[in-house]
């Protein structure tokens, strides 16, 4: 009898032991329980460790409170323009109120899913293709709004929502990439005509600015020789001037003048005057009818050469080299004409 009571006690108390230990719960970080009281809800356990009452309290449902990254299959739907669409969407969503989520909808997940395949067809339907392929940001802030909104019931918090994949139909795709290219040609005919056009321009500009500089070079080049000339000659006339005023500051005698006079005459009786000024005194005239006899032909004469006198060679500068342009041996020519001018005189 009385070892029977001993099992008795020891069965008794391992049940207890059981039953306490079953009525301690750690809930993790992130995680919440919900607790009902004979079927009814109780509490919501958070982080940490609890007891309950056994057989009259249980945990229904263990809840994460951890974003959720929802990843729903494609969704056909049909734009504004009639053209059927494929798209696939990515949910972001989080419990805020594990009690909502379990009594507010039976299945959250496949509610939301289902609310984001209609939300999505509804805001598709109001938008062209074009429009659709590239207002995704546009997209994806409404569908947030809206599935925020209508997840509040269910203690859901949609925290974003991203379009990963627009795929259009085949046909369609073939006509965008021709599109595509025909674009990419018509940018790349653009820019090579701005590209010529700019060139055409460069070159012009820069022909122009050549043809400037050379005018002006060669207005600079003529304007120094034109100084040039204009300072020899006032050069000649100032030493002639200087001459003269020399010659009068000598007093010059009658003798000297004739001998001037006899000097002059070997220009006169080279054989190539036809005029011949003679001076007014009778005496010097008879002297010099020799001279007067043989231009006009009378006796033994030699014939007048009618032929222009040879020039005297221009004397040749020994700066002026094959280098040298075309201006600066004009200038060497005019300075060389000048010098045998003033020689000649």
């Amino acid at each position: 009898m009385g070892i029977g009571f001993l099992i008795f006690l020891i069965i008794v108390i391992v049940i207890i032991v059981i039953l306490l230990v079953n009525c301690i719960r750690i809930v993790p970080q992130e995680q919440a329980y919900i607790v009902e009281f004979l079927g009814k809800y109780k509490t919501t356990w958070g982080a940490g460790l609890h007891l309950k009452l056994p057989i009259v309290e249980r945990v229904v449902r263990k809840i994460s409170l951890k974003e959720q990254v929802l990843d729903f299959p494609p969704q056909p739907v049909i734009t504004k323009d009639n053209v059927s669409v494929s798209i696939d969407s990515v949910v972001f969503a989080k419990v805020f109120d594990p009690r909502l989520y379990t009594y507010g909808v039976e299945n959250p997940i496949a509610g939301l899913q289902n609310l984001s395949a209609t939300t999505l067809r509804n805001i598709i339907g109001s938008m062209e293709l074009d429009q659709t392929l590239t207002s995704r940001d546009k997209i994806n802030s409404q569908l947030e709004v809206i599935l925020d909104q209508a997840t509040d019931a269910w203690g859901i918090k949609v925290t974003r929502v991203e379009l990963k994949n627009i795929t259009p139909p085949r046909e369609i795709e073939e006509v965008m990439t021709k599109q595509m290219r025909a674009e990419r040609e018509r940018r790349q005919t653009v820019l090579e005509a701005q590209a010529h056009q700019e060139a055409v321009v460069s070159r012009a500009k820069g022909d122009k600015e050549a043809k400037v500089l050379a005018a002006e070079a060669e207005k600079e080049a003529k304007i120094a020789i034109a100084e040039g000339q204009a300072r020899s000659i006032e050069m000649v006339y100032e030493a002639e001037a200087r001459g003269i005023k020399m010659l009068r500051e000598a007093n010059i005698d009658e003798s000297v003048l004739k001998y001037k006079s006899i000097d002059q005459l070997k220009y006169v009786a080279n054989g190539r005057a036809t005029k011949i000024y003679m001076p007014s005194d009778i005496t010097e005239l008879v002297s010099k009818v020799g001279v007067l006899g043989e231009a006009l032909g009378i006796g033994d004469h030699t014939p007048i050469d009618h032929t222009e006198p040879a020039p005297t060679p221009l004397e040749v500068d020994p700066c002026v080299d094959e280098e040298t342009s075309a201006e600066g041996r004009k200038a060497a020519m005019t300075t060389a004409a000048i010098k045998r001018d003033l020689e000649s005189r």
